[in-house]
């Protein structure tokens, strides 16, 4: 909100001498946040002249210019700039007579540009400044040619300042206005928290007795929402006043042109702005109809299907059923809150006008501006809430204006159909303030507070019984009123205080654990990425099972993106996305990782909203119970991609292309800083490629996969065929053990190492073999690790070897070979129980 400050010292005392710094720290004290300081950035000298002579001189290149002589100053006096009485000056507009009152900038000044003005030889003479342009001087867009002080209505003796003459010399400030405080898109809500903040007197310009308006029987007004929207009444409100005998081809006078270009509305002719400086001095929006082109009584209502409308952009619309329409008996007239019609549209013919000030629901308002993409000021502020007691003095200041500025004559009396709707008394206990803010404040600091933002209060057993004035929709329940107390009383009682953490108390177990798998991957190489949280259904039914078909997922009511509607149940398409990313920018060789949570929902049970806890007191177990029964699971992945090469290419070095094996580094990695032991055995997963997918076990229970995605899939996404990619259930991981694992600890007594060939069935999975080998072997087995897959001439046929290169170790002695070769015979006599094993000769 652009808030001019002269406008704004009508209705409260500004302290003398304030500059927009001055008045934007004021506002900053009740929570209006600064944004910026908008001026005209025109300096003098700028006086009104006088066109004495002048004489067309066409030119070569086909232009007519006209060498004019302007007095500037009175006779006998000097100019402004020190210069003399009459200058002579180039002009290459045709639009002004001798005689005429322009706007003359002396050289010395500056417009806004910055452009400055100095004597300059042009055309074969010196122009010695310049005759200035509505546009020129930063008061409209038009350039149809120079400014004629008669089409403003101003007449001021020659050598007359014609800054101040014109308004360019005010500024305006413009603040911040969050969604709950739409009484701030007005010069009226503006003032009041001006005043709240520095104690000056306020007046508020929708009580002046001018616009106190008898009732009666105005305009013909129906409101007829018979079928309301969510059971919300689409018009509280809806006042009329008549004006006759207009003449709409008045300019607008240069102090309403000045302040409405200030805060940032376009002037567009005199009754259209002066319905816009309504709306910006009472935050009421206001609509003006030509009387004449109305057809019978207004009608306040729902579209119908395929009805349509064409509006004052000239945009022909498609109406929906919720759309609140203002009608007559040839059909809409407009879209109630948003934008009227063309039809009705008042312009330099009307004579004779009716002004409506209506009070719209803001939800219906809000979803008809979205829905047609026709955001308006007047949508602006009916969808954060219009005070709806302010509707006739809004129409009378509009009539007001008119039979002052355009000549008219009002209607004795205002139409009014409805009635405001009454705010909500508030229960407000004792002491409630003090305890949620942590400040002592006393019962006259409260009531006083409450008073002053215009509430009405009632002593009750045990508190207050506060009604929130009509212009404060806001405020619906006793923490909004404790910030209100906060916020007049000044925030800077508030301390700062440093919490102080109770001692014992830290990261958790799961916590630390996985910020060490995050720190893990992340030594190792890999970059940690943020993905997006939603996915379409395709990508979770491809990545989120290894078999089935289609995914339970849970679809967010109000989604973002209409592509992406799903809560993830997989980190894959994260990583994927991030990587094509990076891959577009020249990245080639890319290891990410994310740990993050995904979303399970239980196939065919439904999860729906539960009643939050109050925020007072901690929560009951009962409580803590309907919540988690109200969400689905929501375990924490942890989920790796890797492409490209993991070593490049360099004198002495071939290239080494990642692959499965990366993927597998990775599971390592994540299984040495979790101390949980995940086994690696042959899996199968739609997404990926057959044969280069492993199915991560822990124990019995399968945590996730690793392996190559299928290469189409890749290419798909425009990966290179081949990519790695690793998502276990990092929770589940971190559930599978309770040991507290502690990196770093190096043996120092000797280590005894052995290796062990094993005869098995081509189809006995090598990891599985180790694993009995490590089972049979004891607690003196300090690692194993495959070293050779032998298949070929001396082993029979549907067999292969597998050696594993065995290394012991005693934590309290120096083993000997007869105890390492017992603890490697354990280990085979398991390994040949469950799969057939022998010891190769």
């Amino acid at each position: 909100m652009r808030v001019p400050l002269s406008w704004l010292a009508e209705y409260v005392d500004l302290a003398p001498g304030s500059t927009t710094d001055d008045v934007h720290a004021a506002l900053v004290k009740v929570g209006l946040e600064e944004e910026d300081v908008h001026t005209f950035d025109v300096t003098g000298p700028v006086v009104v002249g006088e066109v004495l002579e002048f004489t067309e001189e066409p030119q070569k290149n086909g232009k007519t210019i006209r060498w004019c002589q302007v007095r500037v100053a009175p006779d006998g006096e000097l100019a402004a700039d020190g210069g003399p009485a009459v200058h002579g000056i180039v002009c290459g507009a045709g639009n002004f007579f001798v005689g005429d009152k322009v706007v003359v900038t002396l050289p010395g000044a500056v417009l806004p540009g910055p452009f400055p003005i100095t004597p300059r030889k042009t055309y074969g003479h010196v122009s010695d400044g310049m005759i200035a342009s509505t546009r020129e001087l930063g008061l409209g867009d038009e350039h149809d040619g120079i400014l004629r002080l008669s089409t403003l209505g101003v007449d001021a003796p020659v050598g007359t300042d014609a800054i101040a003459l014109l308004g360019l010399d005010d500024a305006a400030v413009e603040i911040n206005v969050t969604p709950d405080r739409g009484y701030a898109f007005s010069i009226r809500g503006v003032a009041r928290e001006y005043a709240h903040a520095t104690g000056a007197t306020f007046r508020d310009p929708a009580l002046r007795p001018e616009l106190d308006t008898p009732i009666g029987d105005g305009y013909s007004v129906a409101i007829d929402d018979a079928s309301p929207i969510r059971g919300r009444q689409g018009a509280s409100v809806f006042a009329t006043r008549i004006v006759r005998g207009v003449d709409a081809s008045l300019p607008t006078p240069p102090w309403m042109m000045s302040r409405l270009k200030l805060a940032g509305i376009r002037s567009i002719s005199l009754l259209v702005d002066i319905t816009n400086y309504v709306m910006l001095e009472l935050g009421q929006p206001i609509h003006g109809y030509d009387l004449d082109a109305l057809a019978g009584g207004i009608v306040v209502r729902r579209a119908v299907p395929t009805e349509t409308l064409e509006t004052l952009d000239g945009q022909k619309r498609t109406l929906d059923r919720e759309d609140l329409l203002i009608t007559d008996g040839s059909g809409a007239i407009g879209i109630a809150g948003v934008m009227g019609g063309a039809r009705t549209e008042m312009g330099d013919s009307t004579r004779n006008v009716l002004i409506e000030a209506a009070n719209f629901d803001p939800v219906s308002i809000a979803r008809t501006a979205r829905r047609h993409k026709l955001p308006s000021e007047a949508s602006k502020r009916f969808e954060r809430g219009v005070d709806p007691s302010i509707a006739v003095a809004a129409a009378s200041r509009v009539a007001e204006l008119m039979v002052s500025l355009a000549g008219g004559e009002a209607d004795a009396v205002a139409g009014v159909v409805g009635e405001p709707t009454a705010p909500q008394a508030v229960s407000f206990p004792d002491g409630y303030v003090s305890t949620l803010i942590g400040v002592d404040y006393t019962d006259e600091e409260i009531r006083g507070s409450l008073q002053e933002i215009g509430a009405t209060i009632e002593d009750t057993d045990g508190g207050l019984l506060v009604t929130p004035p009509t212009w404060r929709p806001d405020l619906t329940d006793k923490s909004d009123l404790a910030e209100e107390v906060a916020r007049i009383v000044g925030y800077d009682r508030i301390p700062s205080v440093l919490p102080v953490a109770p001692a014992g108390r830290g990261l958790s177990r799961s916590q630390r654990i996985r910020r060490t798998v995050a720190d893990t991957l992340a030594a190792a190489g890999s970059t940690e990425i943020l993905a997006f949280p939603f996915l379409g259904a395709t990508e979770n039914n491809v990545y989120g099972s290894a078999d089935s078909e289609e995914v339970a997922a849970i679809k967010v009511a109000n989604a973002l993106d209409a592509t992406s509607p799903y809560l993830r149940t997989t980190l894959i398409p994260g990583l994927i996305e991030a990587a094509k990313r990076n891959l577009s920018r020249g990245l080639t060789d890319l290891s990410l990782f994310e740990v993050g949570l995904v979303f399970r929902p239980e196939a065919g049970r439904k999860y729906g909203q539960v009643d939050l806890p109050s925020g007072v007191t901690l929560p009951t177990d009962d409580q803590l119970a309907e919540l988690n029964a109200g969400i689905p699971p929501q375990p924490r992945h942890v989920g790796v991609l890797i492409l490209g090469n993991a070593v490049s290419k360099q004198p002495g070095q071939q290239v080494v292309p990642s692959g499965i094996a990366d993927a597998l580094a990775a599971v390592t990695q994540i299984g040495l800083a979790t101390g949980a032991t995940i086994d690696v055995v042959q899996g199968s997963h739609k997404a990926f490629h057959p044969g280069r997918t492993a199915e991560l076990r822990v124990g019995d229970r399968a945590v996730g996969f690793a392996g190559e995605l299928l290469p189409q899939l890749a290419l798909d996404s425009d990966l290179p065929r081949v990519v790695a990619v690793v998502e276990l259930d990092l929770d589940a991981v971190i559930a599978s053990t309770d040991a507290v694992f502690t990196a770093g600890v190096i043996g120092t007594l000797p280590a005894a190492t052995q290796d062990l060939s094993l005869v098995v069935s081509v189809d006995a999975p090598a990891a599985a073999v180790g694993a009995a080998v490590r089972e049979g072997a004891g607690e003196l087995l300090e690692s194993i690790r495959l070293v050779d897959d032998y298949r070929g001439s001396g082993l029979e046929d549907g067999t292969k070897s597998l050696t594993f290169a065995l290394r012991f170790r005693a934590p309290d002695r120096t083993l000997t070979a007869a105890e390492a070769t017992e603890a490697k015979l354990a280990g085979s006599a398991l390994a040949a129980e469950r799969f057939g094993a022998a010891i190769r000769d």
